[in-house]
C-alpha cells in the first residue's frame, strides 16, 4: 500500500496541483450559485433525468431510452431560454472584478463623506414622515439601461434634491431612483420584480423591485415604506429590514469609502441578533 502511494505521489507535479485547486474552486462557487438561485431544483431533475436514461440503456428499455434521450437534448436549449436571468447574473458575477473600486474609487474622502450625510438625512427624513422611496445605488454592473427607462438627472446628490424626487406630488416618486457615484443619474426608473415566493404577503412592488434589481445585478437598493416608514436594503437579492440609521449610515461608508462592515461580537453583538431575529419572525 506505502508503494503504490508513492507511485501516485511522485507522478503528481505543481502544476497537476494547482490545476487540481482551479478545478476545485469552480466546483465549488458553480455549487453555491446554483444553492442561491432557482437552478438548484433544476439540477436535481437534470440528474435525475440522466440517471433515468443511464438506467433505461443498461435495461435495454429502447423506447424509454429514446424518449429520453430527445427530452435531455431538448432540455438543454430550454435551460437557456428558461433560466436566462440566472445565466446572466452568473456571468456578471464572474466578470466583476473585486480589486477595482471603479467609480466610487475616485472620489476624495470629504466629498465621499458629504455624500454619504446627505443620503443619511434625506433616508432618515422619509422614514419619519412615511414617505416611500427607493434608491438604487450602482456599483460594478452598469444599470444603463434601468437609466433610459426613467427621466435623465445627473445632478450632484443633496438631501433637498432627493426629497423633491420622492415628495408625493411629484411625478417620478413611484419609480427608483439611480445613483451612479456622486451622481444622481436618473429618476422615475422601472426595475425589474423578483419572483421569489418566500417574501412577506405584506411587501409590495415597492421592495420586490429593489430586490430584483439586486438580483440581476451588484447594484445596492435602498427601500423605505410608505405605510410603516421602515427602512430596508436589498443586496444580492436579500432584503434586510428594520435598519435603524446608523445601520444605514455604516452600510453607505462601507460603500463609498471601503469602511469594514464588522458586526458586533460578544454579549451584546448576540443581544443585537436576537433582537433582529425576534423583529424579522414578528413581521413574518
Amino acid at each position: 500500500m506505502q508503494k503504490f502511494f508513492e507511485n501516485v505521489f511522485s507522478d503528481i507535479g505543481i502544476n497537476d496541483i494547482i490545476d487540481i485547486l482551479i478545478v476545485a474552486f469552480l466546483v465549488y462557487k458553480l455549487i453555491g450559485f446554483i444553492r442561491e438561485s432557482r437552478a438548484e431544483q433544476l439540477v436535481k431533475g437534470l440528474l435525475l433525468l440522466v440517471l433515468l436514461t443511464f438506467l433505461s440503456d443498461k435495461l435495454n428499455l429502447y423506447t424509454l431510452h429514446w424518449i429520453l434521450n430527445g427530452v435531455l437534448t431538448l432540455g438543454v436549449f430550454a435551460l437557456v431560454v428558461v433560466f436566462q436571468p440566472e445565466l446572466r447574473r452568473g456571468l456578471e458575477y464572474v466578470g466583476r472584478n473585486k480589486f477595482l473600486k471603479g467609480t466610487f474609487g475616485k472620489l476624495d474622502k470629504e466629498k465621499s463623506k458629504h455624500i454619504v450625510s446627505e443620503f443619511v438625512k434625506a433616508i432618515e427624513e422619509f422614514s419619519e414622515t412615511r414617505t416611500g422611496a427607493l434608491i438604487i445605488i450602482e456599483r460594478q454592473t452598469a444599470l444603463t439601461d434601468v437609466a433610459e427607462s426613467g427621466t435623465r438627472l445627473d445632478a450632484e446628490i443633496s438631501k433637498e434634491l432627493l426629497g423633491n424626487i420622492f415628495y408625493e406630488g411629484s411625478p417620478l416618486h413611484d419609480g427608483a431612483l439611480l445613483v451612479r457615484g456622486d451622481r444622481l443619474l436618473a429618476a422615475g426608473c422601472v426595475l425589474p420584480l423578483t419572483a421569489s415566493k418566500n417574501l412577506n404577503k405584506n411587501l409590495g412592488t415597492r421592495h420586490r423591485a429593489g430586490i430584483g434589481i439586486t438580483e440581476n445585478s451588484d447594484a445596492i437598493a435602498y427601500i423605505v415604506s410608505e405605510e410603516t416608514g421602515v427602512i430596508s436594503m436589498a443586496e444580492d437579492g436579500n432584503l434586510t429590514r428594520f435598519m435603524d440609521i446608523k445601520n444605514v449610515e455604516k452600510n453607505l461608508l462601507r460603500l463609498y469609502l471601503a469602511v469594514p462592515d464588522e458586526e458586533p461580537s460578544g454579549v451584546s453583538g448576540f443581544v443585537d441578533r436576537l433582537r433582529k431575529k425576534g423583529e424579522d419572525d414578528a413581521e413574518k
